[in-house]
């Protein structure tokens, strides 16, 4: 198994690059589907999600716009559970159809806070997409999830756009902490 140093941390390979794109394909041709002509705004959760982002728009053959946002609550390798504001929404939301692209969801606690915030603007609807889902970390147990990359355990990883301290986002794999 291929184990990699990232910091003072060690990490062993969990989720190959093939397996991540396979599951990416799923949720874009799901996608494609169900928002056939609605016209949906796709909200990319900055800095995690520009990974999924690329790989599932490379996917996406619907009209749609996409928009970059921010908003965090880890620090080194646990959540805070305390949401950040929310910062660069540059398009009008207003009755569309918001689909939030998120790297990966736990406790559910960040995506509860960024819908109600969302909700100020007046969407038409506001779904859910994460690549990576840890069921057994959700506390916010109402969430509606509507598209789902992968769900996994509780480990703590990195690449595919997450990180440690800042580091791995690069890794076209996903590393669980060794």
């Amino acid at each position: 198994m291929k184990t990699i140093q990232i910091l003072n941390k060690t990490f062993s390979l969990s989720i190959s690059e093939s397996a991540i794109l396979q599951a990416v394909k799923l949720v874009a041709d799901k996608m494609n589907k169900d928002l056939n002509g609605k016209n949906p705004v796709f909200l990319s959760v900055l800095n995690g999600a520009f990974m999924f982002t690329a790989d599932l728009l490379k996917n996406i053959n619907i009209p749609c716009e996409v928009s970059f946002i921010r908003l965090s609550s880890y620090e080194g390798t646990n959540s805070t559970g305390k949401v950040k504001e929310l910062m660069g929404l540059s398009c009008d939301i207003k009755n569309r159809t918001v689909v939030i692209l998120e790297d990966i969801i736990d406790s559910g606690l960040t995506m509860q806070a960024l819908i109600n915030t969302l909700k100020q603007y007046e969407p038409e609807s506001i779904q859910i997409a994460s690549m990576f889902v840890k069921p057994d970390c959700l506390i916010v147990k109402d969430l509606s999830i509507q598209y789902i990359g992968m769900e996994i355990d509780n480990d703590f990883i990195v690449g595919y756009g997450l990180d440690y301290n800042e580091y791995g986002r690069n890794l076209k794999e996903v590393y669980k902490l060794a």
